[in-house]
């Protein structure tokens, strides 16, 4: 059954246009490796990087990713034909999907991008979870529905498949269902949750902070920090990332219209399991200080509950 649910998706990545965004973070190019390594006829991969233009693009795809460690399958793979292989399969493209059309400036690119993409994968997100409230709220809130702006152009997509997060869902005991997030519904019903709302909220803020004479760089951050918090705790989330991940969720599921959608919401993520090889990861990320601790032997023991399933 795996084996054949792995060859329609093979199948269906042959020949086939995909946009990732959030093409150098941890995620994206996991899966930007994987499709490489196993669905080389992939018709072509744009990749969405924050930079100034295209010659930057393809510097910051090439030094935090290419060069990293998770490309060695490949590069063992295609020896000294892997930059060839790259060039005719992967365009960075300079962009940001805090702004309209993805922040992509160049007008022959974003015509070719609409008539050529089938499928938009949105990875691109801050996963801080006490993130200044702004940057979370343009990023994981605001950046969703510009990605679906740029999908609905693309005159041939089949599929827009958004990151999320499992923790949209709040913390709670028992079953968790994977029901959608409803304009405006707040995780412990109170009322008056409404994005138009929370962008002013932002810009009040910004406003009053930018007047306040004795305000400096950390003083701002720490107070949009703080109103992120307030803000969560308000509706029933625990922190700012999983709160604008939410909102970022409703909006796709109030204007996506005839657009093909699918929304996943992994657990905690942790290192690669078996492709391209066990154990890599990148930097210390959720739980990994915890398996590090009790590896270096500096973790004796960690209170917790023995019946508790962790999903990982």
């Amino acid at each position: 059954m795996q084996q054949m649910e792995l060859d329609s998706i093979l199948d269906f990545l042959r020949n086939k246009t995909i946009l990732v965004t959030g093409a150098t973070g941890f995620l994206a190019k996991i899966f930007v490796e994987k499709i490489l390594r196993v669905q080389p006829n992939v018709n072509k991969l744009y990749l969405l990087v924050r930079a100034n233009d295209a010659k930057s693009a393809l510097q910051r795809f090439n030094t935090e990713a290419v060069a990293k460690d998770l490309f060695k399958v490949l590069k063992e793979k295609y020896g000294t034909n892997l930059q060839s292989f790259l060039s005719e399969k992967v365009i960075p493209v300079a962009g940001d999907i805090t702004f309209e059309n993805l922040g992509v400036k160049d007008s022959n690119l974003i015509q070719e991008m609409w008539r050529d993409i089938d499928v938009v994968v949105n990875v691109a997100a801050t996963t801080n979870f006490d993130e200044r409230y702004d940057v979370a709220f343009a990023l994981n809130t605001l950046g969703a529905k510009n990605v679906l702006n740029f999908a609905t152009k693309c005159v041939n997509i089949k599929l827009l498949l958004h990151v999320s997060t499992a923790y949209v869902s709040g913390e709670k005991p028992g079953l968790i269902l994977e029901t959608p997030h409803r304009l405006g519904e707040a995780l412990n019903r109170s009322p008056g949750l409404d994005i138009n709302t929370e962008k002013k909220i932002i810009e009040e803020k910004l406003k009053e902070l930018s007047s306040d004479e004795t305000a400096n760089d950390k003083s701002i951050t720490l107070a949009m920090k703080d109103l992120g918090i307030q803000r969560a705790n308000k509706f029933g989330w625990p922190n700012t990332y999983v709160f604008t991940k939410a909102l970022g969720e409703m909006i796709l599921g109030h204007l996506k219209g005839n657009m093909p959608l699918v929304i996943l919401r992994p657990t905690i993520i942790t290192s690669t399991y078996k492709e391209p090889f066990p154990g890599w990861i990148e930097g210390i990320r959720t739980i990994d200080s915890l398996a590090i601790g009790y590896g270096k032997g500096r973790l004796a023991c960690f209170v917790g509950d023995p019946e508790s399933v962790i999903d990982v």
